[in-house]
Parts: C-alpha cells; sequence; structure tokens
C-alpha cells in the first residue's frame, strides 16, 4: 500500500480509473528511482462534480479514488522497483490540485488521454490545460508496448535558446538507456525550393551548427548515444516518418511553434501514431549535483 505523502520534492502522477494513468505511473518509477525521491500518487475529487450525478456521493467517490489508487500502486509494485510510493487523494479540481503540486514536484506525469471519451488520437483537457504552464517538468504518457531500442528525442528550433531541453533530453537517454536523437529544423529559402545544391549545403551548415553545440554535451554523458538530426519539415512530420521509433520526445517550454500544436490536433494525433510521449521543460532551473565517481558533473532536472 502507499503511504501518507511528505513535505518535500516527489515526481506526482495524476490518478484516475483510466487506464493512462497507470500507464503513467509505472513511466514514472524510473524517475522516482533515478532521483531517490518519492513517487506521489494524486486523485482529486472535483467538488464541482454535478451532485445529479450517481457516481458522486461521498461513499462511492471516495471507493473509486481507493480503487483507482489501489491499482496504480499494484502496477507499481509488480515491477519491482526499490520505489517508494505516496498517495494523496484531495478535494480539489485536478488541473489546479495538479498545479498546486507542480510548485514543489521535480516533475509532473499525467496520462495522455485520461478517462474523457477522446477521438482517437486527442489528448485529454487536463494535460492540455497544464501543457507548458508548470514550473517544473511535465510528461504527458501514452500507452505502449514496448520501448526497448526506441530513442528519445529532443527538439531544438531556432528560438530554444539555453540547453534545459537538451540537458533533460540526455537525462532520460541516460535514465532508460536508449539513444538520443536531436532534432533541428532549418527554415528553406525561398530559392533553395529549386536549388538542390543551396538545400543540402544549408543542410550541412544547419547539422555542423549543432553537431558543434552538441560537442560539449557529449563529454559530459559519454555512455549516450548522441547523433544529430537535420531535419526537412518540422518535428511532427518526422514523427509521421519514424513510426515506432521515438519513445520521448523532449521539447522546450517556449517552442517556436507553440505548446499547443503538441497537444491539440495535428501533433496529438502525431504522437499517437507514433506511440510517442512527450516531456515539457518546466519554467524551473537545473542544478549542478556533486562529482560522480567519473570525475565530472551531472545535470539533474529540476
Amino acid at each position: 500500500m502507499g503511504q501518507r505523502p511528505n513535505s518535500g520534492s516527489a515526481v506526482v502522477v495524476g490518478i484516475d480509473d483510466s487506464q493512462s494513468a497507470v500507464a503513467a505511473a509505472l513511466w514514472s518509477v524510473d524517475e522516482a528511482v533515478g532521483r531517490d525521491i518519492p513517487l506521489r500518487l494524486a486523485y482529486a475529487i472535483d467538488p464541482d462534480q454535478p451532485s445529479s450525478d450517481q457516481r458522486c456521493d461521498s461513499h462511492s467517490v471516495f471507493a473509486m479514488a481507493e480503487i483507482a489508487t489501489e491499482n496504480a500502486v499494484a502496477a507499481i509494485e509488480s515491477t519491482g522497483r526499490p520505489v517508494k510510493v505516496e498517495v494523496e487523494v484531495l478535494i480539489d479540481r485536478p488541473e489546479r490540485a495538479l498545479r498546486v503540486a507542480a510548485e514543489t514536484a521535480a516533475m509532473i506525469c499525467v496520462g495522455a488521454t485520461g478517462t474523457g471519451r477522446l477521438e482517437s488520437g486527442r489528448i485529454g483537457a487536463i494535460p492540455a490545460a497544464l501543457a507548458g504552464t508548470t514550473p517544473c517538468p511535465l510528461a504527458i504518457i501514452r500507452q505502449t508496448v514496448d520501448t526497448q531500442q526506441r530513442c528519445v528525442a529532443v527538439e531544438l528550433d531556432s528560438s530554444c535558446l539555453d540547453d534545459d531541453p537538451l540537458r533533460l533530453g540526455l537525462e532520460e537517454a541516460r535514465l532508460r538507456k536508449a539513444p538520443l536523437r536531436v532534432l533541428t529544423a532549418r527554415r528553406s529559402h525561398y530559392t533553395d525550393i529549386h536549388d538542390s545544391c543551396a538545400t543540402a549545403r544549408g543542410d550541412r551548415l544547419a547539422k555542423a551548427d549543432l553537431e558543434h553545440r552538441l560537442s560539449h554535451w557529449r563529454e559530459l554523458y559519454p555512455e549516450v548515444d548522441v547523433r544529430a538530426v537535420a531535419l526537412h519539415g518540422n518535428t511532427l512530420s518526422y514523427l509521421a516518418r519514424n513510426i515506432s521509433a521515438i519513445q520521448l520526445l523532449v521539447v522546450a517550454r517556449e517552442r517556436g511553434s507553440g505548446i499547443r500544436e503538441m497537444v491539440a490536433a495535428p501533433g496529438s494525433s502525431a504522437l499517437h501514431d507514433a506511440g510517442c510521449s512527450v516531456l515539457i521543460c518546466g519554467s524551473g532551473t537545473y542544478s549542478v549535483s556533486e562529482t560522480n565517481g567519473h570525475g565530472r558533473k551531472e545535470r539533474v532536472a529540476w
């Protein structure tokens, strides 16, 4: 059974009675173990839910909360991972409860769909509302059968002036023992459309700039297979061309094309078709831990 939450940082998972929430909880186990902090399951009972709904009498809603959290705890315990699980049941709107939790959490994790009846591929209202607005990283998790051999990808565009997405992507790739692909899209000039040489030259320059930027990070993370990818088109078209190749896409909070593109059609449909979860950087900063056994500084998220 999960314990009552203590004060302090945790990886917080938004729980409801959906399989999507259980998938988010399972994905979050590695995050909590890697940081050596608790995994907190937060179930919010919306006080504004219409009382005419027969699901809303106090006994039944608390019973539903208990069943949902116990199912998530059982799934986590079945992994055998040494993680401390905390359970918190709140009387609050789910979106607001997670916003409050995000103020002290190391990461917020939510299932992509939740309990609502959505069209295939659509992201639920709560993750869509939270996207790009939390001070800590926000993970929107899609259920996948197998992530082995699938890459972590980081999107870096011209509007991304800091390295927070790259740091977070490298941490995720190392944590999940996955290759990292760093994606950059180059805007083609009008004359490039009819000039294949100009297009190829532009691609080479874009990739060379990215390789230069990555050289420092390869030294810090020698165990991660890091490769630069210069894109024709955008990140979503890359996902469409590489179905089931990417397990997690890391994007900046202030991405040039906008966070809304990731959580509304066609972005959510592209992520759904690719079986790809998305991790959005928070507004907080990264701290530097003590030197590890290899004699180098490590970057840790949030």
